[in-house]
């Protein structure tokens, strides 16, 4: 029996920094719905679902829930778990867990191991840029791992020698290669190599390269196959398949015993994300081969220790993992798509990173001179940088340019240091790999990328007041897109960068057209920016309202600061006019507020406007000032009365029109569209209100029943069930904070029987792992107290129960108690 075979399975988990570049916080994203944006909907999706992943049993009810990172390796780009840390805390702890179980698994080796910090590809950046990339990579590991990553996984697996010096020189064991990006090998000790190009090296080794600098590095080639294979031949289909497939890679009745390790890399998005319940055949692979006595899971650190390599290899240079040789997806024509559209050119990509590295060659002596009249070492400050983008706050960021500068820097200074840090962290930002990874330059990842830029470029005309806009939107105009109505990147800038651009005023107009809606607090937060309200005054006259104040804005990022005074005034639906600007004096605003008050309480709307004008001048903002999350929840506000008296005027359609709709479906006659659509619209809005109330109305739901099954309405279960499955996950949480609360425990099963009979399917996932965590937490005391006669304990047992049969779990006894 073999003790020397191993599989891994490898998880590369990242999306693209989405953050807005002035806001650094992501707006919601419409093509995401129902959720926020899509870093939320693919954690919803994924990344949660791999923390707890379900082992079903023989007939489909859950028997298990684990943890997958635990048992395989991975990697999370730094930029996602930075957005986790923030936005899913749960989930992010999971991961976090994860490793520290893991190195209990695998002789003290973690799971995890580290990313280049934003996915650049780093054979295309310059030295300083690769050296940042792998120092800011590192830091973040160990800010969150709190300890020294083994490996580090390269974006795309581009790869070329230089990188790998820069790995090895800061203490980086190991990388991920695919088998394509293999040169020669030869057995250690022996001269002659033998030439793997086109995939020939055997991937269930582990390979040492020897860099010309005198240092190694060791390397592992992922079999290729198998990992395409999870992603077309539906191995996540049947965990055991897909066990036995990596299992039937090993040479198990090799007499030798040589030691081989079977290991795949893939986008770890493909176990939930791109193939729904990929975790979950990913969890019963995993569980498949750990019951097995003749191979062990591992991962490469364990394997490293356990087997040093044998054999040496060379690599081919400039490569990556999803691309033709000389990385030309990320730099020219040649590159290959995602053949979404085959007859698209790729033009683009080269005119557009030669417009890039230009805008990076204007900078960097903008950043060298200004910085080095506050340190003797510029660059050194840029790598240190990365301990204030880990912690924005004032105490952390105060430190950190104490601790760089040799003398005390005045408020002006500080702001100057930190935006030209900024300027140096938005031109590595850019070059994320996924603005060429496309079809087409205008893009979303394309065109954060440039918004990217166009940050760099605004910081850089603040510290020199030389404007690099109108040479770099040149160098766009060079840059064609396939789509006629834009014609090149540069037009699309000035369509969707330009509007995006924002400064510290532009967030102060932001507050104040949004105070009219909100009921601020004295201090509180704007994305990036903190707010102190030093006067706020707010008068109402039937539809109409006026808002007038005084706020000091500062920014988290630059330590920039405004104050500044506003007066808003909104006229009903989304007519608003606004005024900002920089605060001057006391007298000067008493006056305007005294003016502009004066006519609105005097009904005299049109003076109070040209007051506004008066005062503000040309600092005049509206309702399209706004952020799009919040145009978004006014919007919301505004439209509540049209939307009910729509509602209003659709069920009186649908209702008086009942009997022809009822007689066209047994005559099996379609009805006009918008008849139809009535019908769907009012029973979804009924639906939607019913899920909502406190207790179900079971006649209402009775009646909804009978309208989708003899009239076939189709409602919008995309929303419903979002829904319904929130509200299932709120009464969990409760009954997670109050365990005995029986009545609860009754309404729980009462609402989700009540969504079975309206054909609706809400994700019960975080449910199901909130009642494994009431059972473990709760149930043997329980247990204990019915078997002792205890009749409020049988009778909570058996709710639980009944709340386990609904969630889908086992309820077998024996089963009860998760791992996780």
């Amino acid at each position: 029996m073999s003790k020397n075979k191993f599989v891994c399975i490898h998880g590369h988990f990242y999306q693209p920094p989405r953050e807005n570049p002035w806001l650094n916080d992501v707006e919601v994203q419409d093509s995401a719905f129902p959720f926020h944006d899509w870093n939320e909907r693919i954690t919803a999706e994924c990344y949660s679902r791999n923390s707890a992943a379900r082992i079903l049993d023989n007939a489909g009810r859950i028997a298990e829930i684990v943890n997958n990172y635990s048992r395989i390796s991975f990697n999370f780009g730094p930029t996602l778990l930075h957005w986790m840390k923030c936005k899913a805390p749960e989930v992010y702890a999971s991961i976090l867990e994860a490793d520290k179980e893991s190195q209990k698994l695998f002789g003290g080796h973690g799971s995890a191991i580290a990313q280049s910090y934003n996915h650049l590809i780093m054979p295309l950046a310059n030295t300083r840029d690769r050296d940042t990339q792998v120092i800011w990579g590192i830091r973040d590991f160990e800010s969150r791992f709190h300890r020294k990553p083994e490996g580090m996984w390269l974006s795309e697996t581009a790869v070329n020698t230089e990188t790998l010096e820069t790995l090895a020189k800061y203490g980086i064991k190991f990388t991920i290669l695919s088998p394509y990006q293999a040169k020669s090998v030869r057995k250690i000790g022996t001269e002659k190599w033998t030439d793997v190009v086109g995939a020939k090296i055997d991937p269930r080794n582990a390979y040492l390269c020897k860099l010309p600098s005198g240092k190694k590095i060791n390397l592992f080639f992922y079999d290729g196959p198998i990992s395409q294979g999870i992603a077309f031949e539906g191995l996540l289909n049947n965990g055991r398949v897909f066990a036995d497939r990596l299992v039937g890679q090993l040479d198990l009745n090799d007499e030798t015993n040589k030691p081989q390790i079977m290991h795949i890399a893939t986008d770890g998005e493909t176990y939930g994300h791109h193939h729904r319940f990929g975790e979950m055949g990913l969890s019963y692979c995993l569980h498949s081969i750990e019951s097995r006595a003749d191979v062990n899971l591992t991962v490469y650190g364990q394997f490293m220790e356990k087997f040093p390599p044998a054999y040496e290899v060379q690599i081919l240079e400039n490569t990556a993992w999803s691309s033709t040789p000389n990385l030309e997806r990320w730099m020219d024509n040649g590159g290959g798509n995602t053949g979404g559209h085959p007859d698209w050119h790729q033009k683009w990509r080269k005119p557009l990173r030669e417009a890039f590295d230009w805008l990076r060659e204007k900078l960097i002596p903008v950043y060298e001179e200004e910085m080095g009249s506050f340190v003797d070492d510029p660059w050194q400050v840029r790598n240190d940088y990365i301990e204030v983008i880990l912690d924005r706050s004032y105490q952390n960021v105060s430190a950190f340019i104490k601790k760089h500068t040799a003398h005390e820097l005045s408020r002006s200074n500080k702001i100057k240091f930190l935006k030209l840090l900024e300027i140096q962290h938005h031109t590595m930002l850019m070059y994320t790999s996924c603005g060429w990874f496309f079809d087409e330059v205008t893009g979303i990842e394309t065109m954060q990328d440039i918004l990217y830029a166009a940050r760099a470029i605004q910081l850089a005309k603040d510290i020199t007041g030389k404007d690099l806009e109108p040479q770099f939107l040149e160098l766009l105009s060079k840059v064609p897109s396939n789509l006629p109505e834009y014609g090149d990147a540069a037009q699309a800038y000035n369509k969707f960068v330009k509007p995006s651009i924002v400064d510290i005023h532009r967030v102060g107009a932001h507050y104040a057209v949004s105070s009219l809606f909100t009921d601020y607090p004295e201090q509180s937060r704007i994305y990036s920016f903190n707010v102190k309200s030093d006067h706020f005054e707010l008068y109402e006259a039937g539809k109409q309202s006026l808002a007038i104040g005084r706020a000091l804005l500062t920014s988290e990022v630059t330590l920039e600061e405004e104050d500044f005074t506003f007066a808003v005034l909104h006229l009903g639906d989304h007519h608003l006019f606004g005024g900002v600007r920089q605060f001057d004096s006391n007298t000067a605003f008493t006056s305007m507020r005294n003016e502009i008050v004066g006519a609105f309480q005097k009904s005299r709307v049109h003076e109070a406007v040209v007051l506004m004008d008066k005062h503000f001048g040309t600092h005049n903002y509206s309702f399209w000032h706004l952020f799009k999350d919040d145009q978004k929840k006014i919007l919301n506000q505004v439209l509540t009365q049209t939307m009910d008296h729509i509602e209003t005027t659709f069920r009186e359609i649908y209702e008086n029109n009942y009997s022809i709709l009822q007689a066209m479906k047994e005559l099996n006659i379609e009805p006009p569209k918008p008849l139809k659509y009535t019908g769907d619209y009012s029973v979804s809005q009924n639906l939607h209100r019913i899920l909502e109330e406190d207790e179900i109305d079971i006649r209402e739901l009775r009646k909804i029943t009978e309208s989708i099954n003899n009239l076939s309405v189709d409602v919008d279960k995309v929303t419903l069930n979002y829904l319904a499955g929130e509200r299932i996950n709120h009464m969990m949480l409760e009954l997670n904070e109050e365990p005995e609360h029986m009545e609860l425990m009754k309404k729980i099963v009462r609402f989700i029987q009540a969504t079975k009979h309206v054909q609706l399917e809400p994700d019960l996932w975080r449910a199901q792992n909130l009642a494994f965590l009431i059972h473990r937490q709760h149930f043997k005391n329980h247990e204990w107290d019915k078997d002792s006669g205890n009749k409020m304990s049988e009778q909570w047992c058996q709710l639980l129960a009944n709340i386990f049969e609904e969630l889908n779990i086992r309820v077998a006894e024996d089963s009860l108690v998760p791992h996780m």
